[in-house]
């Protein structure tokens, strides 16, 4: 809205997002067909190369209670620590089989979302230091006014996780455990745990970005 009086634009009220978020960008859960092209939580084909995992969880809110109208977004690198697209210099190289970004709605009945990807490679950090296989992901819900961001680092990558330069820039220890899944095997696939904790003692890491 423009101010006549001082010829200067005023910041546009914000307003959260819900209560039907999911059915606005992933109708198709909905039983909803609009979309030419539907977007998915699978990140994978037959030719995507690296090792097959299922990255899983739930959305939780101040009281411990499980978030059933919540959207998920990830964004990660290939096997190969490669990103799709030109924002990375090295993206000619990339996965052709990979695309690297992926939508998920939570179950309406349980809260719980996945997504079938790849476990991502190590990538180029800032000054030379280099980051350890992570995973980007932005969190859509009721109440809340702009995406919150995060990462999911893994269990099993102790060594890289030790060197990884935005997990030490988090002071209290104790708190960059919200940004690491959980791994466990169950019936030969690979599966790695993350819940995400909206408010709390608990609660997960969120970056300004």
């Amino acid at each position: 809205m423009k101010n006549q009086a001082f010829d200067e634009w005023r910041e546009t009220p914000s307003q959260t997002g819900g209560p039907y978020v999911h059915i606005g960008l992933l109708p198709k859960q909905a039983d909803i067909d609009v979309f030419e092209h539907n977007f998915g939580n699978s990140l994978v084909d037959d030719k995507t190369e690296g090792q097959r995992i299922r990255l899983e969880g739930q959305v939780f809110d101040g009281l411990g209670i499980p978030l059933r109208d919540v959207l998920i977004e990830i964004w990660q690198a290939d096997a190969n620590g490669v990103y799709a697209g030109n924002a990375d210099p090295q993206g000619t190289s990339a996965d052709s089989g990979f695309s690297g970004w992926g939508r998920a709605a939570a179950d309406f009945g349980t809260g719980f979302w996945h997504f079938d990807t790849i476990k991502p490679g190590c990538v180029p950090g800032r000054k030379g230091s280099t980051q350890a296989p992570h995973i980007a992901l932005v969190v859509f819900a009721r109440g809340v006014n702009i995406g919150l961001n995060t990462r999911v680092y893994f269990d099993d990558e102790t060594d890289a996780n030790a060197k990884d330069p935005v997990l030490n820039s988090i002071e209290w220890v104790k708190r960059r455990e919200t940004l690491i899944a959980r791994r466990e095997d169950r019936d030969g696939e690979r599966i790695y745990r993350f819940d995400i904790r909206i408010q709390g003692e608990d609660e997960t890491v969120f970056f300004d970005i």
